[in-house]
């Protein structure tokens, strides 16, 4: 007989705010077979717009080739229709806006082309403003400004991860639509650039967005010690400064990727400086894998989390703010 917790996550809507993994048909059936409703997949880092519509165009392929697994969403409803289905719903999503290279236009061609999620900088400075890792913020562009409101306009969420605090406020500040810090973790339990402060956390709820929690290692108190309790504990750390309503996961799974990914990744715009070193990343126990999704529901009842609040951090919460943002 199933427990409450499996129960629950078998029924629940399911989204993870953030995958960069080594995309694969194996990987598209264990994300199916793990329940993931959705996922926001990264289909551009630092490729520009040519070399991001390649990828988009790579994805399509992949949808015709694994349409038993995966189908493209660029809606609520396709959302919502996998999950009926038993698939999962693949958000495309850039983390970053070199892809928009300096032309607004683009903005628009990329979201028919099915780019829901655009992280604003990559951890360094680009045309629209800084990252955490730029020596000096200099926060939002003009450019900036336009293509905020761009993105506003054609329905495109705005994420704030890898952008520094200055160009981050200016953002929240600048967009009319909810904003997101689809995978990150607090600084209140360690002190690391790519981290949020209870501040920046607590300021961007108070302007309508939202915080996805990851799990990646390198930014968790424990680090390669961390176990999956270890995960739970940091999204309610997040959920006690800004409500269990504004919170959702955002894993930052880089499942099948050897040390040439991160090298490449670690580089400014993937070939410049390094940025810096994560060494060895060995995710929490207990949720190593996409296949380990399952685990969560499990960890956050043994955190002492009640239904609806697990339903709501597993992805309505996700759904949610996708519906303001998209619509």
């Amino acid at each position: 007989m199933k427990d409450n917790a499996t129960r629950l996550y078998e029924s629940a809507i399911v989204i993870d705010g953030l995958i960069i993994s080594k995309w694969s048909g194996p990987l598209f059936a264990e994300m199916q077979k793990a329940g993931l409703t959705a996922a926001n997949c990264t289909c551009s880092v630092w490729e520009n717009f040519s070399e991001t519509v390649a990828n988009i165009a790579q994805w399509n392929g992949w949808f015709r080739e694994h349409g038993d697994h995966i189908v493209k969403a660029t809606s609520v409803a396709d959302i919502r229709n996998a999950k009926a289905a038993g698939k999962t719903a693949v958000i495309l999503g850039m983390q970053n806006t070199s892809a928009f290279e300096d032309k607004i236009s683009y903005v628009e061609i990329l979201k028919t082309l099915g780019v829901g999620i655009a992280q604003m900088t990559y951890n360094t400075q680009n045309w629209v403003g800084s990252g955490c890792y730029e020596s000096r913020d200099s926060g939002l562009s003009d450019f900036g400004h336009d293509v905020v409101a761009e993105m506003n306009r054609v329905g495109m969420l705005c994420d704030l991860s890898h952008v520094g605090p200055k160009t981050s406020r200016d953002v929240i500040d600048a967009s009319t639509a909810p904003v997101a810090y689809s995978h990150c973790l607090p600084s209140g339990l360690k002190t690391h650039p790519r981290n949020k402060s209870d501040e920046e956390l607590r300021y961007i709820v108070e302007k309508g967005g939202f915080v996805g929690v990851t799990m990646f290692p390198p930014f968790l108190a424990k680090g390669v010690n961390a176990d999956i309790s270890d995960y739970v504990a940091a999204m309610d750390y997040v959920i006690n400064l800004v409500g269990e309503d504004a919170v959702g996961i955002g894993t930052d799974f880089t499942q099948d990727y050897g040390p040439d990914f991160f090298d490449w990744l670690n580089h400014d715009k993937g070939f410049g400086r390094k940025l810096t070193s994560f060494g060895e990343i060995i995710n929490p126990e207990g949720f190593r894998l996409v296949r380990d999704f399952p685990n969560i529901a499990d960890a956050m009842s043994r955190a002492g989390w009640g239904d609806a609040k697990i339903e709501k951090v597993l992805g309505l919460n996700w759904l949610a703010l996708l519906d303001r943002v998209w619509r």
